[in-house]
């Protein structure tokens, strides 16, 4: 199989990548504008940059074992360019997080909605039959727990209603144009490679290294579903490739409630162990977080045959490890 990753110098489409490129038979080709992912975080893989221009200049349909060509999901040519001769999309590129939301609300909306637009566009004229849409258990917003695929949707944030926008539009081109597309309203990720992000465990680790008092939003009661990076990216994997799943949403999370207070606590003995003081302190709640957030995975079981398998003290050490902090055990 021929993929497309956009966004596929990030956390996750890095670990996609890798994960992809360990079966002999299988190419990959990288989109990103490079605006938050880096080059670095595939270093490891034999991924060849291609130059715009000479991409154009292939003829249609030629696909290297391995590349990356910098470009924008925004620009509507470039992506209808390098759809050429791929057998499946898989759209991670994105304005991610709340609260950057919240302050730039147009931006998130342009790139999340426009930018998804723009990739269903081009796969629709390149006649792409499966499109695979990083979503986000954000466009559901406060809900009865745990959170599934009928609950009704009501987004705290605009960076929840954008994905919940790209849900609608993956929706109609399913319906309009037989493209199979699947959304994955992702868990909170986390795991190796997560350095240069602001989520929860990300941001514990570094306040920790650095010496840092850990900062908690609000009393620490808010809940939420730690999905470990790899068992995500074995989902994604699944919903290129499984039959029968066009249309469909599924939650993509590890299927357990975990305070963040119980995070900090989890990473403090974790870090603790490694000769690390930890504090921890409390400040205001942040506007557009809900309060509970977990997940039913059942229907990811039943139809993509998929199941999380890193608990969050294995991920949490694993993570842990990645940034360094096991080298002072």
């Amino acid at each position: 199989m021929r993929t497309l990753i956009t966004g596929g110098c990030g956390f996750i489409g890095s670990r996609l990548a890798a994960a992809l490129l360990a079966d002999p038979s299988a190419s990959v080709r990288l989109v990103d504008d490079l605006s938050v992912g880096s080059p670095d975080a595939n270093a490891d893989l034999p991924i060849a940059e291609i130059a715009r221009d000479d991409f154009a200049s292939r003829s249609n349909g030629d696909f290297g074992r391995a590349e990356f060509i910098v470009g924008d999901v925004l620009d509507a040519d470039f992506m209808a360019e390098v759809v050429e001769g791929v057998d499946a999309i898989v759209h991670l590129a994105a304005e991610s997080g709340v609260p950057q939301s919240i302050e730039r609300p147009v931006a998130a909306t342009r790139v999340n909605v426009m930018g998804t637009l723009n990739c269903l566009e081009a796969a629709r004229a390149a006649g792409i039959r499966r499109f695979v849409f990083a979503s986000s258990s954000a466009a559901v917003g406060n809900s009865e727990m745990p959170v599934h695929e009928r609950r009704p949707t009501s987004p705290l944030s605009p960076y929840g209603a954008s994905k919940l926008a790209g849900e609608g539009y993956c929706a109609a081109y399913f319906h309009a144009y037989d493209i199979d597309t699947v959304a994955l309203r992702f868990g909170n990720v986390y795991g190796p490679g997560s350095g240069h992000k602001t989520s929860v465990v990300a941001k514990f680790i570094r306040q920790a290294t650095a010496g840092e008092t850990l900062e908690i939003y609000g009393d620490g009661s808010q809940t939420r579903d730690f999905i470990y990076v790899d068992d995500l990216v074995e989902a994604i994997r699944l919903a290129t490739r499984v039959e029968g799943v066009g249309g469909e949403v599924f939650q993509i999370a590890a299927g357990s409630e975990t305070t963040i207070g119980e995070l900090a606590d989890n990473l403090v003995s974790v870090l603790n162990g490694c000769g690390h003081g930890v504090q921890v302190r409390y400040t205001e709640p942040r506007r557009g977080d809900a309060q509970r957030n977990y997940s039913d995975t059942s229907k990811a079981r039943e139809m993509l045959g998929w199941q999380p398998r890193v608990d969050l003290p294995e991920g949490l050490r694993r993570t842990a490890e990645w940034f360094g902090v096991g080298e002072e055990a």
